[in-house]
């Protein structure tokens, strides 16, 4: 019984291994959209004005896209409403790709390249 154990558990696993890995009909979209909206706030970052460096700065930690829009935010050079639109609209992407809603995950993306404005 063992060896037919052994043969369901690898089949199953392999089953399970396929699922992981499909990318939904937008999900090159979706990344593209992430890449633009990294570069957006890099370019809000270059425009606003300086801060301090943080203790997370001064430890020599890369800055990462969240922690530039939470220092943008905090300048005032970004509003937050417009960050939390973006951040909405880019879940409802992610959320309609896993659903393989092609026209809901181009919605979505439409509504983030408005707020961007790019």
């Amino acid at each position: 019984m063992i060896p037919y154990r052994s043969f369901f558990l690898g089949s199953a696993m392999l089953a399970l291994s396929t699922v992981a890995g499909h990318a939904g009909p937008c999900a090159k979209q979706v990344d593209h959209m992430q890449g633009r909206i990294d570069a957006w706030l890099e370019a809000t970052a270059k425009r606003g004005r300086m801060a301090d460096e943080s203790t997370a700065a001064l430890l020599q930690r890369q800055p990462t896209p969240r922690s530039i829009e939470n220092a943008e935010v905090q300048l005032g050079d970004l509003p937050a409403g417009t960050v939390a639109a973006v951040n909405t609209a880019m879940q409802q992407a992610r959320d309609a790709d896993s659903a393989n809603d092609l026209a809901a995950c181009e919605k979505a993306l439409g509504e983030v390249e408005r707020l961007i404005g790019r």
